[in-house]
């Protein structure tokens, strides 16, 4: 490995909560270092390490200086090597609100541990070996992962779908250099360590496996569907019309009796250079028939599929009150018709007014939306994956030109420097900095 000398210092006991924040059932704080045991028992006094067996509960109490009373915890102990970093941790779990969480981490402080930086639980797994770069950059993945589809990504990626077969193919080409550079001790006596036609043979499978791997990428930046904009809401509430209008022409069918969306129709649209995904799904009323059941269900589960909800109030009716959602945005329809309520943004399919400002609005909400998790990760993997591929091009032709041992066997070396890069076997400051700042603390 590269040498780090801007590295965290991995002798250092460091501590962060490690669960969300805010008032729930149970908080998590994580001490991860050779001290953790010994920092734990400052504040729980009666914890003792060595009378708990490796991975059970030791419930007790934690003694904290702002306040009186003892709290009630519960501490998991956890010993080096197996463990996620690698190295002794201290899980203490006990009510999660926000003065004693923050107790908790004071005291560990003032027992000499230090606060974890962004994402250096992860970063001590990878620097002990615990994880290669691809199943590290999963691992946020799988913590920012929005949906099912995401989440699916980033656990394949965890669970080895891309580490796996890099180290086959780096594997492969560690012994393919050994005999090629066993082989220049023995120019003089043109004594062979391989074929020509074997090393052909093993550059070509080599080759097969990156068009593999391209491919698995290539399928996996494919598979990221638009962002998709669902509209609900009452029936007759202008879904249908507002949809044409932002489509640009009469997809759905409009008419001013209420209910006449049955199924749900969906578009791709372009805003600006931004695709969204824009769904017309069914009012939203109690069904008087099974077809109208089938209409609600099928809406529903749009519904539940978006990325966003955009709810269609229309101005000449009473706005029903409701909940916002982090996904929903309400809108109103209609606003040739009637004034629209002041908090909502008033659009009009007749007139076009407000059209333009809805556009500007999803747009900026896809881009906030960004790239999926997993995305800087397939985009690093692919420029490696690229890189590799075109030294063993080069070492392929080198066999067939007949050409020096000597350069073969740099082809192979840089080769196998690309796919170390990839996986982390070869790293530097600034690539370690890029993937783990990203990272929230605790994780």
């Amino acid at each position: 490995m590269t040498p780090n000398t801007n590295l965290p210092d991995l002798n250092d006991t460091i501590v962060a909560l490690s669960s969300a924040p805010g008032p729930a059932a149970r908080a998590i704080m994580r001490l991860s270092g050779r001290r953790s045991a010994a920092i734990a028992r400052v504040i729980c006094r009666e914890f003792d390490k060595d009378a708990v067996p490796a991975g059970h509960l030791h419930s007790g109490h934690l003694h904290l200086a702002s306040f009186r009373q003892p709290i009630a915890a519960d501490i998991y102990h956890f010993v080096a090597p197996r463990t996620y970093t690698g190295q002794d941790i201290i899980e203490i779990h006990t009510i999660s609100c926000q003065p004693i969480v923050d107790a908790v981490i004071a005291g560990c402080l003032n027992a000499g541990a230090r606060a974890a930086q962004p994402g250096e639980f992860t970063m001590h797994a990878f620097l002990a070996g615990k994880l290669d770069l691809t199943r590290a950059e999963a691992v946020l993945g799988v913590i920012e992962a929005s949906d099912r589809h995401e989440l699916k990504q980033a656990l394949a990626q965890l669970a080895g779908g891309m580490a796996q077969p890099l180290q086959t193919l780096r594997d492969d080409l560690l012994n393919l250099l050994a005999d090629v550079e066993a082989g220049l001790d023995f120019t003089e006596e043109d004594i062979r360590f391989v074929a020509a036609d074997d090393l052909l043979r093993r550059l070509a499978r080599g080759l097969a496996h990156l068009v593999n791997l391209r491919k698995q990428l290539d399928q996996r930046a494919l598979g990221q569907r638009p962002f998709r904009v669902v509209l609900a809401g009452e029936p007759n509430a202008g879904k249908s019309s507002l949809f044409n209008a932002l489509v640009g022409r009469a997809a759905a069918l409009v008419s001013a009796e209420a209910g006449t969306t049955r199924d749900y129709l969906v578009k791709t649209i372009d805003l600006g250079g931004v695709s969204i995904e824009l769904v017309d799904t069914a009012g939203l009323r109690a069904p008087a028939s099974a077809i109208e059941s089938d209409a609600q269900s099928l809406g529903k589960e749009q519904t539940r599929q978006a990325d966003l909800v955009l709810v269609c109030m229309p101005c000449d009716r009473p706005q029903p009150a409701g909940a916002a959602l982090p996904n929903t945005l309400s809108i109103a329809t209609k606003a040739d018709r009637a004034p629209a309520p002041p908090n909502l943004l008033a659009t009009s399919a007749t007139t076009g007014a407000g059209l333009a400002e809805l556009r500007r609005l999803l747009a900026d909400r896809v881009r906030r939306a960004g790239h999926t998790p997993l995305a800087p990760s397939l985009s690093r993997c692919r420029h490696h994956v690229e890189a590799c591929f075109e030294h063993l091009q080069h070492a392929h032709a080198i066999v067939i030109q007949e050409e020096l041992p000597e350069i073969l066997a740099l082809e192979l070396r840089l080769a196998l420097e690309e796919l170390g890069a990839m996986t982390g076997a070869i790293y530097t400051n600034d690539l370690l900095d890029r993937i783990f700042s990203r990272f929230c603390i605790g994780k």
